[in-house]
């Protein structure tokens, strides 16, 4: 077959992801879709895959992903002629001690939250779903009864036939080998077989992906690593429709197959596949190939399984699989359009579960790239959570082999990365680090989480309870709400819009009215066309046509992207990211102006510098952008300084606050302050998903100001109706429930929501949660006020009382004062 001239969207790959991706674009949307793989469908990574597809994970949108994938296996094979080897065989996971089981009673409770049922067994109900286990270590079991099995290369080739039968055009045997460029947009894939002229390109290369990506000058942070398992001879007394087992506490997982197993497992001592090609490249001719069996590097995984499958020691192995597998540096695969090129889309890095996750993935893939954004809350894979750091090879390397090692440990609540730490740090990590601060880490930078006091040892000791920073932290909350604290808070992202028509640009993309004059702060969203929150930030106008946007860490290039791609470019607009120019000190706590006053000569009197403004004042002889604002609750300002002056600012502060008790205040305490206020989280709390009516931050929105905004026409469109979910507060008074997020809400005993977020408040001495309470019919204050409600933590009920009103100064009294 000749390569056409032109096409609408050309998808580079043919594994499972790329082959689902142009399905549905096919399918869904009658796109004009051309797929170019180098060597032969499924050829990578897909053909050895091991083909278990798991449903449940911890974001409510991947998991509505994957069962997606679910139900397109179910009846793919009627709509194409080919046979998928989809077995809903179910999912046993083992638990062999007591933190285990706590983690499997909270997924249990997510799983319901998200409407699916999981349920716990005893040991002697694994046994008789499973006998020749040996059960004898076991706590119990979940089971997910709608999880089970595929072929990897069966699926693939039928998704590659719907795509065929929907019109896209499939090409074997075409190697990528560069791009034309225009204005950071793709205009034509360049390949060994001639140039195709395109609009859009979609990366799903597989482990091929960085590499492809770099054609176009973008990042995809992948690293090939070493994946085995084995295939065993027949076993007498398994049956065909055995479920499959995923056992972690002993790092191993089986499956039937032809009447034997497959056995494989994620050991803590990975081993990354680095070639000798520059930048550690995956070979082009890489095709259906494996490395040599490696039975000393397996032999630990084989001990392991002998142990539960005792059957498995006089089986015979008919072949062992060493493939290599795409993994990030956190675990979770990539979707979406790249930052630094508008016309590039990625799905990629699916750390194993490529087979679970490929119909999904496919499908909202596809959607996005018709779209221009994704159909859903799909910020946990997105590529724009990624950043410059992400391009160090040898950091992407050493933190992915971590994130394989940990694939099935126990997810403790809180639990920190520690490899190839520390990478960034504020000016005053040293000094922080005096102070006995106990360090987190986001987006490469260090953070201190908490503070331990003399007679604690200063590292998180992880459990599935209380853990050792509970009291220290709640000692730092009432500091901020009795004294005042000081957050180190410079990772911040900060941006500069800057240009004749940086209003007119911020005035389409804002929620808010930004609309004001020069010394005023906003607090606004920044809204998709469904209406649904894809930032949340602040904006300080600093001068007629200069304002400094401020936003959380981790969103960096996120809200960067979003608002470099929603000015148009006939506009007169410069946006600079400024994050490293500036160090950021939160200084809160009712004696917050007394210590400010020490150290300038500027009136920061409630009169002179109210609520909401931006000043610039000077502190220790540097000018320092003071902006009166909180996430906390209480008095205060962030101080944005000069990069190299937060040192001697830090130690200013520190100084002149003596007589008022100032000590430095970790992110723990910065949490529970924030719930108590009733403060949302973005990626949490409000997502794409979630309107600012439904999150109860309508007040936020400019719809009674004539002036359009990105967002506005789907809010009127429902402005009229009932909303179907809504945004409320939970208490718990019993203080040893936990409380994490995804716990589910029970209103007159039936599920209406789960967690959005939770934790503790000190200040209210009460477990603090937030969900959205959902009902068809319609969510008025009337329906939320006259139920009974409950929280079901890890499998059981306990009494909660709603909140429409923060729970700490509702009047905002504190803040203002």
């Amino acid at each position: 077959m000749t390569l056409p001239a032109h096409a609408e969207i050309v998808v580079i790959g043919g594994g499972i992801i790329g082959c689902s991706t142009a399905y549905h674009l096919a399918r869904d949307h009658k796109a004009d879709v051309v797929l170019l793989e180098q060597g032969k469908l499924t050829s990578g990574s897909t053909w050895h895959a091991a083909g278990l597809v798991g449903q449940l994970r911890s974001s409510a949108s991947i998991t509505r992903l994957l069962k997606y994938s679910v139900d397109l296996y179910k009846g793919l094979e009627a709509e194409t002629g080919l046979a998928t080897g989809w077995k809903m065989t179910g999912c046993l996971r083992l638990a062999t001690n007591a933190d285990r089981w706590i983690e499997y009673k909270r997924l249990a409770t997510t799983a319901k939250s998200f409407g699916m049922d999981m349920q716990l067994l005893s040991p002697a109900e694994v046994k008789a779903m499973w006998p020749l286990l040996e059960t004898g270590d076991l706590v119990g079991a979940s089971w997910l009864p709608t999880d089970g099995q595929a072929s990897p290369s069966d699926i693939t080739q039928s998704l590659a036939k719907g795509a065929r039968m929907h019109g896209a055009r499939l090409f074997e045997d075409i190697r990528v080998t560069g791009f034309d460029m225009k204005n950071g947009r793709i205009t034509a894939v360049k390949t060994n077989r001639g140039d195709i002229a395109c609009d859009k390109v979609v990366n799903c290369a597989g482990q091929w992906a960085r590499q492809v990506g770099a054609l176009a000058g973008i990042n995809v942070p992948l690293q090939p690593v070493k994946h085995q398992y084995i295939v065993t001879e027949r076993i007498d007394g398994l049956a065909t429709d055995a479920p499959t087992i995923r056992d972690p506490d002993r790092r191993i997982y089986f499956k039937e197959e032809v009447g034997g197993l497959v056995m494989g497992g994620y050991e803590p001592n990975p081993q990354a596949w680095s070639t000798d090609l520059p930048g550690g490249d995956v070979p082009d001719d890489w095709q259906f190939r494996l490395f040599d069996d490696d039975y000393d590097h397996f032999e630990q995984h084989m001990n392991q399984a002998i142990t539960r499958v005792p059957a498995l020691e006089t089986v015979g192995i008919k072949q062992m699989i060493n493939g290599p597998e795409s993994f990030t540096p956190d675990g979770n695969f990539i979707l979406g359009v790249a930052p630094e090129c508008a016309n590039m889309f990625v799905g990629a890095g699916f750390n194993a579960f490529g087979i679970a996750a490929g119909g999904g993935a496919g499908w909202v893939l596809a959607q996005w790239v018709v779209d221009g954004e994704a159909p859903l809350d799909l910020w946990v894979v997105d590529v724009r959570r990624f950043s410059d750091l992400h391009r160090d090879r040898q950091w992407v390397h050493d933190r992915t082999l971590e994130a394989y090692g940990k694939h099935y440990t126990i997810g403790f609540p809180h639990e920190e990365y520690v490899t190839v730490r520390p990478r960034i740090v504020s000016p005053l990590y040293k000094r922080l680090q005096k102070h006995r601060a106990v360090f987190g880490c986001k987006l490469g930078w260090e953070r201190p989480n908490w503070f331990a006091p003399e007679s604690v040892e200063p590292k998180d000791i992880y459990s599935m309870g209380r853990q050792n920073w509970f009291a220290p932290v709640g000692d730092e909350h009432r500091h901020v709400r009795e004294h005042v604290g000081i957050f180190d808070q410079s990772s911040f992202a900060k941006y500069e819009m800057t240009g004749a028509d940086a209003l007119k640009a911020l005035d389409w993309i804002c929620a808010n009215d930004v609309a004001k004059p020069v010394g005023r702060l906003t607090y606004t969203q920044l809204l998709n066309t469904r209406g649904g929150i894809e930032a949340d930030l602040t904006v300080a106008r600093l001068g007629e046509d200069r304002f400094y946007v401020v936003t959380g860490t981790g969103f960096r290039t996120h809200d960067f992207s979003w608002i470099g791609d929603h000015v148009g470019n006939e506009l007169d607009v410069t946006l600079t990211d400024v994050t490293e120019d500036f160090g950021t000190l939160s200084l809160m706590g009712p004696r917050a102006r007394d210590v400010l006053a020490a150290v300038t000569d500027a009136d920061v009197s409630n009169t002179a510098f109210p609520f909401g403004h931006v000043r610039e004042i000077s502190i220790a002889g540097h000018t320092v952008r003071a902006l009166r604002v909180t996430y906390v609750g209480e008095l205060g300002w962030e101080l944005h300084v000069p990069i190299a002056a937060t040192g001697e600012i830090f130690d200013a502060l520190m100084a002149a606050g003596e007589e008022y008790s100032i000590r430095p205040v970790g992110y723990r305490a910065l949490e529970s302050l924030r719930l108590e206020k009733g403060y949302r989280a973005w990626g949490s709390d409000i997502t794409p998903n979630d309107t600012p009516q439904e999150a109860g931050l309508g007040w936020s929105v400019k719809l009674r100001k004539n002036t359009d905004f990105l967002g506005r026409r789907a809010l009127e469109e429902t402005g009229g109706a009932a909303l179907k979910k809504r945004f409320a507060g939970f208490t718990v008074d019993d203080c040893e429930i936990v409380l994490l997020g995804r716990e589910t809400i029970l209103r007159n005993s039936e599920p209406v929501g789960y967690l959005t977020s939770g934790g503790y408040g000190y200040t209210v001495g009460k477990n603090i949660g937030y969900g959205y309470v959902r009902n068809a019919d319609g969510v008025s204050d009337g329906f939320l006020t006259c139920g009974d409600y409950e929280l079901v933590v890890a499998m059981q009920r306990t009494p909660a009382k709603i909140h429409l009103k923060p729970l700490y100064d509702p009047a905002g009294e504190r803040i203002r004062a």
